[in-house]
């Protein structure tokens, strides 16, 4: 999570959004960039209102702006997979080595998940809180474009984004029955996509 201050802006980290490369390119020109733990780099908006936002209150800035990046619930699904076949998480209960991705995908679309299909939702990520707390800016991560002028203007910065956190080739392929599956039973994934810019 990146905090510009004077810009009033504030950028959640969504996971496997491109997140580290805007991080690198950004974080020195924040005033706070939260790096660890995990939990609060990757603060979602729930977490966020809970700790940042009565700070910032009391710093008078009750119009700060929350920014997020959407990723296609699909390719999302498909970059936590394939993360997850790295070898250092190999005989972990994580890995999906040895995995098709229809049986990840399967298993994510599924009630009880296996801890290698744990891993989170982008549409509960940006939830709106109760007291109106929510995202006021969001980004399809497939218009990289929109994503980067936006920030150049906001921020009054050039950016040069590196590739981080590229993970290894793999067969992304899905059954019609899984897909229709993960439709079904995420649809709040895909609507919350489908709204972002």
């Amino acid at each position: 999570m990146l905090v510009f201050w004077k810009p009033r802006l504030v950028l959640l980290a969504v996971p496997k959004t491109g997140s580290s490369a805007y991080e690198r390119a950004l974080a020195p020109h924040a005033s706070m960039a939260v790096l660890d733990p995990p939990e609060l780099k990757h603060a979602p908006v729930y977490r966020y209102n809970r700790f940042f936002r009565p700070m910032f209150d009391k710093m008078d800035a009750p119009d700060m702006e929350i920014m997020a990046v959407l990723r296609e619930p699909i390719s999302w699904l498909g970059s936590w997979y394939r993360y997850r076949q790295r070898a250092f998480l190999d005989s972990k209960p994580v890995s999906t080595k040895n995995l098709s991705f229809d049986s990840f995908v399967d298993a994510y679309a599924s009630g009880d998940r296996p801890a290698y299909a744990n891993v989170g939702s982008q549409a509960k990520f940006i939830e709106p809180r109760p007291n109106g707390t929510a995202v006021t800016l969001l980004f399809k991560y497939e218009n990289q474009a929109a994503i980067k002028a936006f920030l150049e203007t906001r921020l009054g910065v050039t950016l040069d984004l590196p590739r981080m956190n590229v993970s290894p080739d793999a067969k992304l392929q899905l059954t019609e029955r899984t897909e229709a599956k993960l439709r079904r039973n995420c649809a709040a994934d895909f609507e919350a996509w489908a709204r972002a810019g």
